[in-house]
């Protein structure tokens, strides 16, 4: 059974993105398990975002999730590696609700606006927030959901392709520069994110550079 859950583990770590690895392989061993939860949720909801064609379809799978979410974890159905990961967040599981609030935000066809933008930067930052609270950080919180709504807005300019969408969303991202606080060791794998997306969002490509900040921030956070 240990050696499935490790296998379980080392897949839902197979399917982040390379920031997201990178990212996590600064997170204490205590915290990593539901770091890398809260990561793997919310790649896979940005998967459903991505590939669903229909945005009703998309809606469809996202109240999937936040269904699971919102019950007693004691109910969930069998054979999901990510829920059973997400077993590690004890009690505050809908604490990420807030997460599939945030796709949900960015859902359809239609051009996006800034309401739709903070919607996804908030909903993102209320779950580091909660993560915080599930690594016994409860001081860690509010600098967490700052920094994570200031993350979801970096990386999001990264990924979008309309050149208005971008404009609004670097508009958004260098408003929130003042809005960052400093974190414990703990949530280090945040501020490894958030250096990232930004240099992504202002380069398209990462650099050695830009490896060399990851690096630094990962070992002193700053």
């Amino acid at each position: 059974m240990g050696q499935s859950f490790m296998s379980a583990e080392q897949d839902l770590r197979d399917s982040l993105p390379p920031l997201q690895r990178l990212a996590l392989a600064y997170a204490p061993a205590d915290a990593r398990l539901p770091t890398l939860s809260l990561l793997a949720l919310d790649t896979r909801l940005a998967g459903i975002v991505r590939n669903s064609h229909e945005p009703m379809l998309a809606q469809l799978r996202l109240a999937w999730w936040r269904e699971q979410l919102s019950s007693d974890p004691a109910t969930w159905p069998r054979g999901e590696p990510l829920l059973a990961s997400l077993r590690s967040w004890q009690g505050h599981e809908a604490g990420l609700v807030a997460l599939v609030d945030a796709w949900e935000h960015i859902t359809g066809t239609a051009e996006l606006t800034a309401p739709a933008f903070e919607g996804f930067a908030a909903g993102r930052g209320e779950a580091f927030a909660t993560l915080a609270r599930v690594l016994d950080s409860d001081g860690d919180a509010e600098p967490a959901r700052a920094l994570g709504a200031a993350w979801a807005l970096a990386d999001l300019a990264a990924h979008l392709s309309r050149p208005e969408e971008r404009r609004a969303v670097r508009a958004l991202v260098e408003a929130s520069s003042s809005r960052r606080g400093k974190l414990s060791r703990r949530l280090r794998p945040l501020v490894v994110l958030h250096g990232l997306a930004l240099r992504r969002a202002s380069d398209r490509e990462l650099s050695v550079s830009a490896l060399l900040t990851a690096l630094r921030l990962g070992l002193l956070g700053r």
